[in-house]
């Protein structure tokens, strides 16, 4: 079961099915929504996939056509996006509250990508903050 959850918790979900293939997405939209280099997104079958609290706190946008965004109205938090002919949903893995094993796909999209970020290059890394 993996579960997931807004920035203020008002908004809660629940999956009963493993995640499909994670993929970091550079588009446009995913960048603009996520104020960030990229997405980080899994799709799940939409029959497994229900919402737990704060449905009614969902706000949509509709970023493409045919492309719904769901995101909670009080914080702001990109839960998950779908097409609505679509079996899957694809969710938002920076919401989920649930550890996940498996490794990243690929990224997408990169001929949007932020002009500041490769995620080839390599950096140092820490496990908290750093003094700028």
């Amino acid at each position: 079961m993996l579960n997931g959850s807004c920035l203020c918790g008002a908004v809660a979900y629940e999956v009963d099915a493993p995640l499909g293939p994670i993929v970091h997405c550079h588009c446009h939209t995913c960048r603009k929504a996520h104020g960030s280099a990229f997405s980080s997104v899994a799709s799940v079958p939409r029959s497994k996939f229900r919402w737990l609290r704060g449905q009614d706190l969902l706000s949509v946008f509709e970023s493409s056509p045919g492309k719904f965004r769901r995101f909670c109205s009080r914080c702001g938090s990109q839960i998950v996006a779908e097409r609505t002919a679509s079996e899957n949903v694809l969710l938002r893995l920076g919401c989920l509250d649930t550890a996940t094993a498996g490794e990243p796909l690929a990224h997408i999209w990169r001929s949007d990508c932020a002009s500041w970020y490769d995620p080839k290059t390599a950096l140092p890394e820490y496990a908290e903050g750093i003094k700028a």
